[in-house]
């Protein structure tokens, strides 16, 4: 065997995608820069912008009070714990915090423990890799808020694989966290190991319940399921039977094999998980095309070309492809055969979509919904949904310079009939941030705004499909990494993160909304819609805060972040049910520790007053690793996150030798760190956070 050649330098931190917008829309950083100068902009601006968008006597405003989501705010009731970098989970005096679900633990199946020496087919039975977003849908399958919170479905992401952890073959090698494992001789890939790492994505469904002895287990229930990048689903939406995704497998067009790189996700009012598509172009590569020959559909995305190769190269696993329909070589999106019926050139047109799963039915087939467009979706979030008034969800397309949208739906909500088929028909909007504090939203609609024949755009499925250049067209205001959404349950305003933009220009490349040129520490955007109308064509924004070290930072009463505060790389974001909003960081392992992102050490998690701007931080995880994933449950008293990706800052000539720096959660000498679900309880009982 021999070992593969370096990463290429497309290979981005994590498998982001690297830039590929290449439009003239105006950027946040320059709306941002005209509205507030740099010079005010750390010395109270926000918090005079908030004035005006929440009214006068709102923001600035003292101390949390005891209320739930009062003119004060939510009461924010525990001591900061201060920054960490050692290989701990650190959370505040008072509280209890216990890995459960960690990476191949059994959940289905035959039940196959934990090893390293499993096989894909048992990986295929075991709870996957990188856990990401997720939540806890009460056990009476009712309501997606409401019921049991010693009982439930906990539903999660597992967002990509580190190989190296993965298979024996990689022991001993010099492997980074970017690097596969080995080629055979053939120069082609082991099928099983393949497989291993295919059915390590994707989603796991996992009823948990809380012991007499107060901790929380996975319990046996033929609900209890994985959902791979091999599991077939169906297309639903504009885009299905079209002529972009028919292929070998699905010449009709109407289903396509798996789901990858599952970030954060979306809960909908119906008591569905929605999982989120986010950069899956990586995992692709056109063999027979170069960087100028690839469409639009998979050029604008980054899907690798001739000249490149794909992040895991599974397209060169060594198994028969005539007899498993290609289950590895449609990874492979060239144009190979005679026709797209005949090869697999449509298969990244399958990917890039929110995937709806109904967790309490094990026989459903997932299903992707294309009329919320095409993407790198970190998420979806709902605004509330209100009876006889059309859903509305919001989601960001994670990468640098790209986009926020929202969905409007065709037919009103009645809970009696409510349903998938309400995210199959409707209106997609994409937002331009105006200097005034103002926006607008523009929709994507075939015959609209110019995405006309003329310009290239032949159906709604097309704009969907190339949702990102339809967006380009209408003049969207790009954004700095837009990641996870939350909405405000009390007066429904939205947050954004906005994670970071180290790509960006200087001051002359920012705007109002994105402030500052490169942007490597990001902040957090938050706007009302009019007329306080989630459908809306109009709303107004302003910055909730500017993440950053003491220096180079502001909250929302216009002061510099402080030991007890500071952040940066703001990723996940949940508002819980007395309205604190828990703000979750994921600085890139590249630069994790070092540099001017020293200060911050590792990943962590905070919690905000969406009023006063209060924020302190709750709890700081091991080394390596993101923070990721928040949910409580319905009374509030257990929370749960996920610790994604743990020792993945260990060097390759550390990993060669032996010498993981993280050994969280086990501790093991023996054993790989592994991503696991960590469960949050208050020793008083109370509620968390409180």
């Amino acid at each position: 065997m021999k070992t593969l050649d370096p990463v290429t330098p497309e290979m981005l931190a994590q498998g982001d995608e690297p830039m590929s917008n290449y439009s003239d829309n105006r950027h946040f950083a320059d709306i941002i820069q005209t509205r507030y100068s740099r010079r005010t902009l750390l010395k109270g601006s926000l918090g005079a912008a908030a004035i005006g968008f929440l009214g006068a006597g709102v923001a600035g405003c003292g101390g949390s009070s005891s209320s739930s989501g009062g003119a004060a705010g939510p009461r924010i009731g525990f001591a900061p714990v201060p920054v960490s970098d050692q290989d701990t989970f650190v959370v505040p005096e008072g509280y209890t915090a216990e890995a459960i679900l960690q990476w191949g633990e059994p959940i289905t199946g035959t039940m196959p423990a934990y090893d390293l020496i499993n096989s894909g087919e048992e990986q295929g039975m075991q709870v996957g890799s990188h856990h990401d977003g997720m939540h806890f849908f009460p056990i009476e399958g009712e309501d997606p808020w409401t019921g049991s919170s010693e009982d439930g479905l906990l539903v999660m992401n597992h967002e990509y694989v580190e190989p190296r952890f993965m298979h024996m073959t990689a022991v001993g090698l010099s492997l980074d966290r970017n690097g596969i494992t080995v080629l055979n001789p053939d120069n082609d890939r082991d099928a099983d190991e393949v497989l291993k790492e295919l059915n390590a994505h994707g989603v796991s469904v996992a009823r948990v319940q809380k012991q007499s002895d107060g901790r929380w287990a996975v319990v046996a229930d033929p609900r209890n399921r994985r959902i791979t990048g091999l599991t077939e689903m169906e297309i639903s939406g504009p885009v299905r039977g079209s002529d972009f995704v028919k292929t070998a497998f699905s010449p009709e067009g109407t289903r396509t094999r798996g789901t990858l790189n599952n970030c954060a996700h979306g809960v909908t009012p119906w008591n569905t998980y929605l999982a989120a598509e986010e950069n899956w172009a990586g995992y692709f590569r056109n063999s027979t095309a170069t960087a100028a020959e690839r469409p639009r559909e998979q050029a604008r995305y980054g899907v690798r070309h001739s000249g490149q190769t794909s992040r895991y190269r599974w397209e060169l696993a060594d198994e028969d492809p005539a007899a498993n329909q290609q289950r590895f070589a449609r990874f492979d999106v060239g144009a190979t055969g005679g026709s797209a019926l005949e090869d697999y050139r449509n298969e990244t047109n399958g990917f890039g979509w929110m995937v709806e799963i109904d967790p309490f039915d094990e026989h459903s087939t997932p299903v992707k919904r294309t009329a919320l467009g095409r993407f790198a979706h970190e998420g979806v979030v709902f605004a509330r949904a209100v009876e006889g008034i059309p859903v509305v969800c919001y989601s960001g397309d994670d990468a640098g310079n790209e986009y926020i949208y929202k969905f409007v739906s065709a037919q009103p909500y009645y809970k009696a009939t409510a349903g998938g088929h309400l995210l199959d028909s409707g209106t997609l909007y994409v937002a331009r941030f105006n200097d005034d504090g103002t926006g607008e939203w523009l929709p994507l609609v075939y015959g609209l705004n110019g995405l006309t024949d003329a310009n290239g755009f032949t159906s709604q499925a097309d704009v969907l499909v190339n949702t990102r250049t339809a967006a380009d067209f209408v003049g969207a205001t790009k954004m700095d990494r837009p990641e996870w959404g939350a909405v405000d349950p009390v007066d429904g305003s939205v947050y954004f993160t906005l994670t970071n933009n180290s790509g960006r220009g200087s001051s002359s490349d920012v705007d109002n909304a994105n402030p500052r040129g490169p942007n490597p520490f990001g902040h957090i955007i938050r706007w009302k819609e009019g007329n306080d109308l989630p459908t809306s064509l109009n709303f107004d924004w302003d910055l909730f805060v500017l993440a950053g070290d003491q220096d180079d930072s502001e909250d929302l009463a216009g002061n510099k972040l402080t030991d007890d505060n500071i952040f940066c790389s703001p990723d996940g974001l949940w508002f819980d049910h007395d309205r604190r909003l828990w703000i979750q960081t994921d600085i890139s392992e590249s630069v994790m520790n070092s540099g001017i992102f020293e200060v911050f050490g590792n990943n962590a998690m905070l919690a905000a007053n969406p009023v006063s701007g209060e924020i302190r931080r709750f709890l700081t995880g091991p080394l390596g690793q993101e923070i990721t994933g928040v949910v409580t449950t319905p009374d509030g008293k257990t929370m749960f996150i996920n610790v994604q990706h743990p020792g993945a800052t260990t060097s390759a000539a550390d990993f060669a030798a032996g010498n993981i720096n993280s050994r969280w959660p086990d501790y093991d000498n023996n054993t790989y760190p592994r991503s696991a679900t960590v469960v949050i309880t208050k020793d008083d009982g109370g509620v968390v956070g409180t």
